[in-house]
């Protein structure tokens, strides 16, 4: 019998009793998923075993055959699932079981709502798919020893996943950890070994690792009268294809375990919306098995979230989350790596070094982008609604790679969608954009903004849609810095309607010019005193042609910054120069023809202003006193 020592009480951190409130009220809509979480966490540990072991052979001791046992007992009600794995700590048992050791864990929590699909793939993308074993148990008992301490050095945790669990030592001889669930009545069809079986086939069957449970065999009956029965046997037998699934055949794979492979590494509960499964082979031979996912993961944009495949070297684990693997505007790809060229003892430092690393880099990367521009291209619905779906999802991060991935810019480019003054929905690639341009027509036009109704309804819009030209809708606080790696596409340059003076070149009639330069002369007296009157505000007031409708608006020189990047770079502690906007004033407009007739009033200064702001607000922004804003417009209106 185990020798027992002293047993502590501890408390569930806050994060956790929520979370176990939530499983325990059947969180996740089908139960038997937790099998497929504590065979993957088992799997996980007998990794990292393997991983640590190739510097410390003596953590093997002497039971290097990995392998995850599943025993019955109906006698007692328990199922239990146990690896000879790195096993845990005592103090790992209370870290890694009592609290959520992850980043972003209070928005984590924050996110839960009860909404069982919702909740679950936020469980399974938090990694903490251990609790999952209460959607079945009232008790769970885990005794653990960690590979390489004495037998002395076990640990019993048990928790009847309330508030509280327990921790005692305890003699264990095997290293490993055993997790054994108590179950609840209405969960004893898991005490059939059959139906065990057929949960790990469905869901774990791709696991490299042998999954065994003891074999059953059918007794006849030794009297007459009397039915045979099921009899288990002392004998082991696996009971999974333990075969790592990216070694296999593509044509031996279904989708199906493509799909549960995929959750299995992934801990998504959502399906993936693609993968490519390949053998590269020359001077760098490696098997790439890459998954598109259908959900952008909470942590996306973490700046401590870990991201990156797992990496094997001949079949043998060597991390998770290799970042190298991948450039970093692809981090929400999930997969495996397994090469055939690097030593078994890479490390992070040698893989940022490595020629192997980097020509693995850019064969994924080209994979990738060519799985997506497959979808993007296909005349089959069905692909196209999967792209769509995948542009929803990581289309932003997508555009990271116009600054970071010079190689392949062009082929992100293409892969771009907008909304436009021709569609609101975000389905525009700049090549459609390019064939629908009318003839003498030299730029791709766009306008960013805060949101999609301060795009579509900008003042600057007003000319190019009386010339029936189109222009690129574009609202993603990234689009402004993306854009500024993306300066032509296919020999066309892009051009920010709110940057710059407006030239349409051939599309716009010689008489406006001439309208425009005429209406400068005339009211350059007018200007003077407007960039009088602004000089606080405005770099400078000029007439434009780009406004039919509205009185003024505000446009960037070239090469200055615009408020959303301005404000983005704030947001990221960045020093941003500061810069002053350029107003321009529509001659036409009633407003303007008011604010001529009172010049060198004192009147002049308030209507001034009011323009100003309106034209601030038109662009989304707040004046900078909106009381003092108001204070003006009551006065004229009053006035």
């Amino acid at each position: 019998m185990s020798k027992v020592h002293s047993t502590q009480t501890h408390h569930f951190q806050a994060e956790v009793a929520q979370l176990l409130h939530l499983v325990t009220h059947s969180l996740y809509s089908n139960p038997e998923i937790f099998l497929r979480e504590l065979i993957s966490n088992a799997s996980d540990a007998c990794d990292k075993l393997r991983f640590e072991a190739l510097n410390q052979s003596e953590l093997y001791e002497s039971d290097p055959d990995l392998a995850i046992r599943i025993t019955l007992d109906k006698s007692k009600k328990t199922l239990t699932i146990t690896d000879n794995g790195i096993g845990m700590s005592e103090q790992e048992a209370i870290d890694h079981l009592g609290t959520i050791a992850k980043s972003g864990t209070k928005d984590f929590m924050s996110r839960l709502s009860g909404d069982q699909k919702t909740d679950a793939q936020l469980i399974g993308q938090f990694g903490v798919g251990f609790y999952s074993g209460f959607i079945v148990a009232d008790k769970i008992t885990v005794e653990s020893r960690r590979a390489g301490v004495p037998a002395a050095d076990g640990v019993r945790w048990v928790s009847n996943g309330t508030g509280d669990f327990t921790v005692e030592r305890i003699d264990r001889p095997a290293r490993g950890t055993s997790v054994i669930l108590h179950l609840r009545e209405d969960a004893e069809q898991y005490l059939n070994a059959w139906q065990v079986k057929q949960v790990v086939n469905k869901y774990s069957d791709h696991i490299s690792l042998p999954i065994q449970m003891l074999k059953e065999v059918w007794q006849d009956a030794k009297e007459e009268n009397q039915p045979g029965q099921m009899v288990t046997t002392d004998e082991w037998e696996t009971i999974n294809s333990a075969s790592a699934l990216w070694t296999r055949p593509k044509k031996d794979v279904s989708d199906e375990q493509y799909t549960e492979f995929y959750k299995h590494i992934s801990h998504d509960f959502h399906a993936p919306l693609a993968w490519t499964h390949n053998r590269v082979e020359g001077a760098t031979e490696y098997t790439q098995l890459l998954f598109i996912p259908a959900k952008a993961p909470q942590d996306l944009y973490y700046r401590d979230s870990q991201s990156g495949l797992k990496l094997y070297v001949k079949r043998v684990f060597i991390m998770d989350s290799a970042e190298q693997l991948l450039p970093n505007y692809l981090r929400f790809i999930k997969g495996v790596i397994d090469s055939a060229d690097l030593p078994l003892n890479v490390s992070r430092e040698l893989l940022q070094e490595s020629r192997d690393v980097r020509a693995i880099r850019e064969g994924n990367t080209r994979r990738i982008l060519s799985t997506l521009e497959q979808l993007a291209s296909s005349e089959n619905t069905a692909e196209q609604e999967k792209f769509a779906t995948f542009y929803a999802e990581f289309g932003a991060v997508l555009k990271e790679g116009l600054g970071e991935d010079t190689s392949n810019r062009d082929k992100i480019a293409k892969l771009l969608r907008f909304a436009s003054t021709n569609s609101d929905s975000v389905t525009r690639s700049l090549t459609d954009y390019k064939a629908a341009m009318p003839e003498g027509q030299t730029a791709i036009y766009y306008i960013t903004a805060e949101n999609f109704a301060a795009a579509k309804n900008s003042p600057q819009l007003e000319l190019f849609r009386k010339k029936g030209i189109e222009v690129l809708l574009m609202t993603d606080r990234i689009d402004e810095w993306a854009l500024g790696f993306l300066t032509e596409f296919d020999g066309t340059p892009l051009q920010s309607v709110t940057k710059g003076a407006v030239d349409l070149g051939a599309l716009q009639d010689d008489e406006e010019k001439k309208a425009a330069e005429a209406a400068a002369e005339q009211l350059k007296p007018l200007l003077e005193q407007l960039q009088e009157t602004l000089k606080d505000k405005a770099k400078a007031v000029r007439i434009t042609t780009r406004l039919v409708d509205s009185p003024a608006c505000l446009v960037q020189d070239q090469n200055d910054l615009s408020p959303q990047l301005a404000k983005m770079f704030k947001q990221m502690g960045q020093d941003v120069p500061e810069s002053k906007p350029i107003l321009e004033i529509n001659p036409e407009h009633a407003l303007v023809k008011r604010l001529e007739s009172q010049a060198r009033t004192a009147k002049f200064d308030d209507l001034a202003q009011v323009i100003f702001d309106q034209a601030m607000l038109a662009e989304g922004e707040v004046p900078a006193d909106p009381v003092a804003y108001l204070r003006r417009v009551n006065a004229l209106l009053l006035g």
